[in-house]
């Protein structure tokens, strides 16, 4: 197998990934919204299959790509030198490409418009600070799960963001490609186009706070191990 041939596996396992993530976001949103006027059902409703899925993705692309599905996951594993640059930028290429189509295929699977740009509104220091808050806690919970037990990994990230869902002001975006996606569907998962970057800000700033928190705490020479 060549070197080539590899890394097209996965850069698609990427693309592939993110568009079956970001489907369910949006798909389970507008399922939502024609069952029910009750917001908290229909959060409920649209968490439990973003969380399911992140569990089922993650464990199946896991041994192929990383199943990183999101671009502040890529930056954090570049910089920690466990990806090339330039395969870092084509997982980010892939995984926005592959959100972009995921917001198609929600929306045919409902017979809506390929893209209807959203008009709900997700700004301010609130949702900003819920989103650093969200990509924070993903990036901490991946790395500190590959060195105490990394096979829950698809468990421990697929739980966490469905807590996050409901403890941010945001709904836990924490994925710039899920973000950009999503400013793609005037449906209950959307984001006004306007306000997609005071989000991935936000994410790269909880993310990279994330990375230099967790160095330290694992840079130590004596390690303790957990109780128990």
């Amino acid at each position: 197998m060549t070197a080539a041939y590899a890394a097209s596996r996965r850069i698609a396992a990427e693309a592939i990934g993110t568009g079956l993530l970001v489907s369910a976001v949006i798909g389970s949103g507008i399922m939502a919204e024609r069952l029910t006027e009750d917001a908290a059902l229909a959060l409920l409703c649209n968490t439990i299959p973003t969380g399911a899925m992140l569990v089922v993705l993650i464990t199946l692309f896991g041994p192929i790509s990383g199943a990183h599905f999101n671009p502040v996951v890529t930056l954090v594993f570049m910089l920690r030198r466990e990806l090339p640059p330039w395969l870092a930028a084509a997982y980010a290429g892939a995984q926005i490409m592959g959100g972009v189509a995921g917001a198609i295929v929600a929306h045919a699977m409902f017979e809506l418009a390929p893209i209807s740009l959203s008009t709900q509104v997700r700004t301010g220091f609130g949702q900003w600070l819920a989103e650093g808050v969200a990509a924070f806690g993903l990036v901490a919970v991946i790395l500190l799960a590959r060195r105490a037990r990394s096979t829950a990994i698809p468990m421990l990230v697929g739980l966490y963001i469905s807590a996050a869902y409901w403890f941010t002001a945001s709904t836990s975006f924490a994925n710039p490609a899920v973000t950009i996606a999503r400013a793609l569907t005037d449906t209950f998962s959307g984001i006004r186009p306007l306000d997609v970057p005071g989000f991935i800000a936000a994410q790269l700033a909880g993310a990279l706070i994330a990375l230099a928190l967790v160095s330290w705490f694992t840079t130590d020479a004596t390690e303790t191990k957990p109780a128990g």
